[in-house]
């Protein structure tokens, strides 16, 4: 995360946000549990999701509870190629747009063909009481956007959505921030921290006023 946690812990005190649950989409080795379990959330409190199947279950390996395979978008059972990076955190349903100008030396190397799935479904599928987790943290590489726009059922149950954001088209066709502030605005969301970097992407912290 490119915002310091310290940053985040600030406002979840600022806003008097009690945070009961997490939802993270984009679970890579789950670098975050123990940010998470600095602000008092537990493990089993934690849901996580990624694309890559082999991340999955390393991490079920290591003990980790609450992880699933997902493809998230805003469509339901589309089948998409997710193409799968070098560097292991770059992999993403879209592909390189300006990502490739900045890190030339980050390729795909893999394409993987999977079904997709909408945060609305992944609740209702799994008998997941969305009400819980109200501290959301999306970085899927461009295609947060479109995860949102899957979540809207539970929008409204989040206090604290923390995303990877872009300025730019780093990935083809990407959710842009300012897309992002309209729709979160419209479920009363402020963008409270933002951390960019120089190369069009970088991170934003919303809170639900």
């Amino acid at each position: 995360m490119l915002i310091k946690t310290d940053d985040i812990k600030n406002i979840i005190k600022q806003f008097h946000i009690e945070i009961t649950g997490v939802l993270h989409v984009g679970a890579h080795e789950c670098e975050e549990m123990s940010f998470y379990n600095e602000i008092g959330v537990h493990a089993n409190d934690i849901i996580w999701l990624d694309a890559l199947e082999s991340k999955v279950a390393q991490n079920k390996m290591r003990g980790i509870p609450n992880v699933y395979h997902a493809v998230v978008t805003d469509e339901d059972d589309s089948e998409v190629v997710f193409n799968v990076a070098n560097n292991g955190q770059s992999s993403s349903v879209l592909e390189f747009g300006m990502h490739q100008n900045y890190y030339p030396s980050i390729t795909y190397v893999d394409k993987i063909v999977s079904k997709t799935i909408t945060l609305n479904t992944f609740f209702q599928k799994n008998n997941i009481d969305g009400n819980k987790y109200n501290f959301w943290n999306f970085d899927i590489q461009g295609a947060e956007l479109l995860a949102l726009k899957g979540a809207v059922n539970h929008i409204g149950n989040a206090k604290i959505i923390y995303l990877e954001v872009n300025e730019q088209e780093v990935y083809k066709k990407c959710g842009l921030i300012t897309e992002i502030d309209q729709l979160l605005s419209a479920y009363g969301f402020v963008r409270a921290i933002t951390q960019m970097t120089s190369a069009g992407w970088g991170d934003a912290l919303y809170v639900k006023i």
